[in-house]
Formats: C-alpha cells, sequence, structure tokens
C-alpha cells in the first residue's frame, strides 16, 4: 500500500453511487463530497417530481463536479423512477418483445435516452438482459424481454444502441442473469442450478449480445451460480466478474455492484464487507441508496474501504483501477452529451412513441362466438392486486381502470388482494370469498359491463380461484392481464405485457373500440 490515506479516501469515493433523500436540491453533505471525489450518484423516485425539477437538481450537482456520473433506474414499463407519480408513457421490455421488432426497441429506448439527457441523467441502469426462463420470477417478469435467449439477445442489444445513441451510457442487468429463479435477491439469494452448457445457451447470450453493441456498463447479480462459482454470490465473485465478464465475454467497462444493501448479500457479508469483497472481486462502482440513503452510510463504506486498502485485504492497484474505470465513463459521458440539439421537452401526455409501441403490444384472445367489445357503456372494473414488487416499488399507479374512466366516464373501479377477499396468499382456497365477491364485484356490475384486471395470475392462487368464480356467474366478463400472460382465461382475454400507465391505456383503447389488437383463437 503507497497510497495516502487522503488519497485513498478519494479514491474510495470515487467508485461510490450513492444515493440520498431530497428533490428540489442535493444536499450539502453530497455537493461536499462531490468536491472531495464523489464519483457518482444515483437518483431514486423521492427524487423527482417532474423534469424540470430533476434538471435544475443535476445541473445543480454538475456545478460541484462537472464531470459527476448521473444514474437512475428507468427501465421504462413497470420500472420507472422518472415518470413514478403517473406511471411510465413508454411500454417495459416484455411488451417490445412481445411485438419483436428490434428497429421499435431502439427508437423507444433512444426516445427515453434523449428525455434522460435532457433533464441530466448520464448513466441509467438498464436495459434488464435477464432471460424470463422461469415464468414464476417473482422479481423479473415483464421486465424481461421474454423466455426466448435468441430473442431478448437481439433486443438487449437493440436498446442499448438507442439509449447511448441519446448521449447516456447502459448498464445491461443482472449479471450473469436473474431469469431462472423463484427468489427475489432484494429478500435472500437466489440459485441458478444449472450447468454451465445451460448459461452458455440461455443466461449469457444477452450480455454478449450487449458487449457487442459497446455497453458502457454491467450491473451484477446478487446471485449464487454453483457452475462458476459453489461459494461467492456473482457479485463477490472473482470467477464471475473478472475470469467470465472481463477475461471470457472481454467486457471493458464499468462493472456496477446492483445495491449493494441487498439482503441476498447484506445477510451473510454485511453491508461494508460485501462492497469491499465486490471491488476485490473486480467491481468498479459500487450502487447503495435504496435503504440506505444518508451521510453516515457513504461513510461506512468509503472507511471499510479505505481500511481494506491499507490491511492488504483490497490491493491499491484494484482500486485504482476501479476509479479510473468509472473516470472513463464520466469521460464517454461527456463526449456523447457534447452537441446534442436542445430538446423541444415532454409533451404533456407522455411519449407519442411509447403509446405506438404499447398499441402494438396489445394481444387480444376471443373464444369462438364470444362478444363483449368494444364496451356497451361505463363499465365496473375489479383490479386484483398481488403483493408489491420491491424493484417496481409500492407508489407507482399502475392499472386500467383509471385510463378507462376517462374514455368511458361513469366507470368505476375497485381493487382487491388476497387480504381484501379474506384469503391468505400460501394457502388460498378461495374459501369465505364468495360474499365478499358479491359486494364487491358482482352487485356492482349488475347490468354493466365487467373488467377482471389480473397481473400475473399464473403465480397467485387465490387471484385465479376468485377470477374463476366470476367468471362462472359472469361468463361475459372480459379479462386483462397486465403481467406476464402464461394463463389465458374468459371468453375475452387481453394481454398488454406490462401494468404501466401507456399499457392500461392502450388497452382501454382496445376495450372502447377506439383501437385494435391481434387477434387469436382461444385454445379451451
Amino acid at each position: 500500500m503507497s497510497g495516502t490515506t487522503d488519497n485513498l479516501a478519494g479514491l474510495a469515493a470515487a467508485v461510490l453511487q450513492p444515493g440520498f433523500v431530497g428533490a428540489t436540491r442535493p444536499p450539502d453533505w453530497v455537493r461536499r463530497w462531490l468536491g472531495e471525489g464523489l464519483g457518482g450518484v444515483v437518483l431514486f423516485a423521492r427524487n423527482v417530481i417532474d423534469n424540470e425539477q430533476v434538471a435544475t437538481l443535476t445541473a445543480a450537482m454538475r456545478a460541484e463536479r462537472p464531470d459527476v456520473l448521473v444514474a437512475i433506474d428507468e427501465e421504462a414499463g413497470d420500472v420507472t423512477r422518472l415518470e413514478s407519480r403517473r406511471g411510465s408513457s413508454r411500454p417495459g421490455n416484455l411488451a417490445l418483445g412481445a411485438v419483436n421488432d428490434p428497429d421499435l426497441t431502439e427508437a423507444v429506448a433512444r426516445d427515453l435516452g434523449t428525455e434522460l439527457a435532457a433533464v441530466g441523467i448520464t448513466l441509467n441502469y438498464a436495459p434488464d438482459a435477464d432471460v424470463n426462463a422461469d415464468p414464476d420470477n417473482p422479481v423479473i417478469g415483464v421486465r424481461s424481454f421474454g423466455a426466448d435467449p435468441g430473442l431478448v439477445a437481439r433486443h438487449t442489444a437493440a436498446w442499448v444502441r438507442g439509449l447511448q445513441s441519446a448521449g447516456v451510457a447502459a448498464c445491461a442487468k443482472h449479471f450473469p442473469g436473474h431469469g431462472d429463479t423463484s427468489v427475489d435477491s432484494h429478500l435472500d439469494i437466489p440459485r441458478i442450478a444449472v450447468p454451465r452448457t445451460r448459461l452458455e445457451a440461455c443466461e449469457l447470450p444477452p450480455f454478449r449480445a450487449a458487449i457487442a453493441a459497446g455497453v458502457q456498463a454491467v450491473m451484477t447479480g446478487h446471485l449464487l451460480v454453483p457452475a462458476i462459482d459453489d461459494e461467492w454470490p456473482a457479485t463477490l465473485s472473482r470467477r464471475v466478474l473478472t475470469d467470465l465478464l472481463r477475461e471470457e465475454l472481454g467486457f471493458q467497462g464499468v462493472v456496477i455492484t446492483d445495491a449493494i444493501e441487498m439482503r441476498a448479500v447484506t445477510h451473510r457479508y454485511g453491508f461494508t464487507g460485501a462492497a469491499v469483497r465486490a471491488l476485490v472481486a473486480g467491481a468498479d462502482a459500487i450502487c447503495v441508496g435504496g435503504e440506505h440513503a444518508d451521510e453516515a452510510d457513504a461513510e461506512r463504506l468509503r472507511d471499510a474501504i479505505v481500511e481494506a486498502v491499507t490491511t492488504g485485504v483490497l490491493p491499491e492497484e484494484r482500486l485504482v483501477e476501479a476509479a479510473k474505470r468509472v473516470g472513463q465513463l464520466a469521460a464517454w459521458s461527456s463526449t456523447a452529451r457534447a452537441g446534442r440539439s436542445a430538446w423541444d421537452g415532454p409533451d404533456p401526455e407522455g411519449s407519442p412513441l411509447g403509446l405506438a409501441a404499447a398499441r402494438r403490444a396489445v394481444r387480444l384472445t376471443v373464444a369462438p362466438d364470444a362478444s363483449g367489445l368494444p364496451l356497451a357503456g361505463p363499465a365496473h372494473v375489479v383490479e386484483f392486486a398481488p403483493p408489491d414488487n420491491i424493484a417496481t416499488g409500492s407508489d407507482t399507479p399502475w392499472g386500467v381502470g383509471a385510463p378507462l374512466a376517462a374514455l368511458l366516464p361513469g366507470t368505476t373501479t375497485a381493487r382487491l388482494g388476497a387480504e381484501e377477499l379474506g384469503v391468505d396468499e400460501p394457502g388460498a382456497n378461495g374459501s369465505g370469498t364468495d360474499g365478499r365477491l358479491s359486494a364487491a364485484v358482482l352487485a356492482p356490475a349488475h347490468g354493466r359491463p365487467l373488467v377482471l384486471v389480473v397481473r400475473d395470475l399464473h403465480r397467485h392462487r387465490w387471484m385465479s380461484v376468485a377470477v374463476r368464480r366470476i367468471l362462472a356467474g359472469r361468463p361475459d366478463a372480459v379479462v386483462v392481464e397486465i403481467g406476464v400472460p402464461e394463463t389465458v382465461v374468459g371468453q375475452v382475454h387481453l394481454a398488454t405485457y406490462g401494468a404501466s400507465w401507456v399499457a392500461g391505456r392502450a388497452a382501454a383503447e382496445v376495450l372502447t373500440g377506439r383501437a385494435t389488437a391481434d387477434v387469436g383463437a382461444a385454445s379451451r
């Protein structure tokens, strides 16, 4: 170890990407740290009011450090931070995969990148390059382009090209692939128990495609992948980050950890221990801030990194290398943004391209001799709400009721979860729900069209039981699936491949006859 403590503290700060609380301006500690070498920050929904405010916020940070990386987790679709107050006006990955037009995917990503660049965002933690091989995956689902590795690879590359052509660095995630798991890494450590040949055929092709497309960053997944390393989770594994990602796949950009406070790694290794180990393994930047968003947490990480160097746990040259890569990404960002034309500002109705793409994604399955569309008048909409997905967040609006009411005034909406129906998710058998279903669904819908909105129906038995009981009494009810459409039920079934605002709007247009959708015959 040859560096002074001050130099090491600056290098340690350079590899951190912390979040913070506050929207209208950066807190004093962030301003001070930017002057002391902080390499980047990450914005969450709590930091966003509107585009003008975000632009002011990012400009204030650049006044302290012009080349600071300002990151955001903006996948579009269900996972949105920039539009978290109303829902994304662009479809997410699964909808784009359903359309299967890589040129459209590239255009949507460019459209998003143009908006991000205009408000001062330089790094986007997207696209999700996971192959959704397990349809019961509780955290990926509609965030993936699909279950076919070739399709996911094509659209991942297109998304990277589109975003980066707008001057915003893309970050493919969650390496080496979070799609084949039934565990949410926010809560515990998923185990991807497949042979190496399967990884090569399924999980890795989208990341190879992203690298070939010039992706500037890759985000690690907090996953145990025994075929590569049976001891360390991928974020903390040299075999995954250095041997596989760097040497075999040839990636030369910045490796960023998924949020380092997630329980998949902190439960066993601790908050600071996980960060240090990630750097040792080959990560270049530590993302933190979903739950830990104050100066004390940033100090704990910085001091732990410095101590790891002074005690020989983390080689100083490894820290220098990581900080250098972060600096190179900042330089790429500055060059990519230079000379770009001014943006006209957001459309009050959202992205026109996003709406056009969402319309193309809607799929309509109709049983023989079925009727019911367009709706004959104001409807009663029942939205079945599964447990919150941590990645998506609980505050972002979703559903079909609100956009349908805007087109059909007088439409009413009820939102029901397992608790409201008196059913516990683990042992859901539907007992005791008939009275509540009658009060919340059948009675308000008497003499009116009925729309049932489900989200990953195949994953929630309580939801499936409730829907089938309703359909027994109201076979004319229209079912709208806004999650992964693994199960087709009802005489008329719409699939939007996402729960975002724009997906709900596209579904409402089909329900009211203002738009058409690809139609197929339901198998019974």
